[in-house]
């Protein structure tokens, strides 16, 4: 059970605002705010010797936790600036040679596709939703063949919040010779998770959204038997054995995943992702899982009753990113916002995305507001 007032205590917002919005930028804690206020203080003290006596050991708790939140070891997890950068570097160390396919879907979030459709020696191919809410495994399944280097995906589509399989995405992949990269933003911190016996061979993450840690930092998953294999073209101080040393003439990746990083880390957000990390641990992935779709069913339900129309996947692949069907949105969004409630808007849509910090009243109250009450 969750101790929902003590939980909500923990992020002044949902005292200020009816905050629905997690899926754009979760909800800053207090807890949070304490590691920033320790990195502040650190810093006012210590100056650049805080690096060698705390935080190379703050950035080391965080991959640490990360680690064991999603199921890998320490040694498969890399941090970086952005998912952006984490493609770019997968993206370097890969050979093309036999392989230049790449498969991922219209639901997927740009940069996912970007980063392919700028490489001319690539050949994107980009699936198409039947319904606009999902892709098919058989989809997968035809498009990915013995020219695929990448099944690259989305592990909740943030267009709609369909939750894709992993285990049989990277089963398709493999089956076909290919790798499998999981764009899982949108999903780690509100889905179940394990990247191991997912059997993915990618997955990129980071604590901007609902792991509540703020914007500046990404996390990446590399299989270990992938990690010495693969040596980025692109790289930095940060991915080599001998960062202190110095030595312009002698370069050695790092046998870790730390050979995936590029340079220096947000090391604000390292603290605030902590912050965050601390809480979704101590709720517990399962909770988390049960009190969203408690708040997402409401919300589906309550909005249907109004008169509206939510666009949603089927129950057993849902997650608490609601979409809204409005005729105008970025209107309803303003509005929503004069009566302190925040959320966004998509093309087409209203998006609405509880988290486990908010309450059925809550929920009731923006699908009132939207639907033309006062609230």
């Amino acid at each position: 059970m969750i101790d929902l007032d003590a939980i909500r205590e923990e992020f002044p917002i949902l005292a200020r605002r009816t905050y629905l919005n997690s899926c754009s930028l979760g909800a800053l804690s207090r807890r949070s705010e304490k590691r920033l206020g320790e990195f502040l203080e650190r810093w006012h003290d210590m100056g650049a010797s805080a690096w060698y006596e705390h935080w190379l050991a703050r950035i080391e708790e965080l991959r640490g936790r990360v680690a064991a939140f999603w199921g890998s070891s320490p040694e498969e997890v890399a941090l970086l600036p952005s998912t952006s950068t984490a493609l770019s570097v997968i993206a370097e160390a890969l050979s093309t040679a036999g392989r230049n396919r790449v498969v991922c879907t219209e639901l997927d979030f740009p940069t996912l596709a970007y980063q392919w459709a700028v490489k001319p020696e690539i050949e994107l191919v980009v699936l198409e939703s039947p319904d606009g809410i999902r892709v098919d495994a058989d989809q997968f399944v035809e498009a990915v063949d013995e020219r695929t280097l990448l099944l690259a995906t989305s592990h909740v589509y943030f267009t709609t919040g369909h939750v894709q399989d992993l285990a049989a995405l990277a089963h398709i992949a493999h089956d076909a010779g290919a790798l499998c990269l999981i764009d899982g933003y949108q999903g780690a911190g509100q889905v179940p998770l394990d990247v191991t016996t997912s059997g993915v061979d990618f997955y990129t993450a980071g604590p901007l959204k609902w792991l509540c840690g703020g914007p500046g930092l990404a996390y990446l998953f590399v299989r270990e038997e992938l990690v010495t294999r693969l040596e980025p073209r692109i790289t930095s101080w940060f991915a080599t054995g001998g960062q202190f040393d110095f030595d312009l003439r002698r370069f050695e990746y790092r046998t870790d995943a730390r050979r995936f990083e590029m340079g220096t880390p947000a090391l604000a957000t390292v603290h605030t992702a902590l912050g965050g990390q601390e809480i979704i641990d101590q709720v517990g992935i399962a909770a988390i899982t049960e009190r969203n779709g408690l708040l997402t069913g409401r919300l589906i339900e309550r909005a249907r009753a109004a008169g509206l129309e939510p666009v949603v996947p089927e129950a057993d692949s849902r997650s608490a990113i609601v979409m809204i069907r409005h005729e105008s949105p970025p209107d309803a969004v303003r509005r929503l916002a004069e009566h302190g409630i925040i959320v966004d808007h998509r093309p087409g849509f209203v998006r609405v995305s509880p988290h486990f910090y908010n309450t059925e009243d809550e929920v009731d109250r923006c699908v009132e507001v939207l639907a033309g009450g006062e609230g």
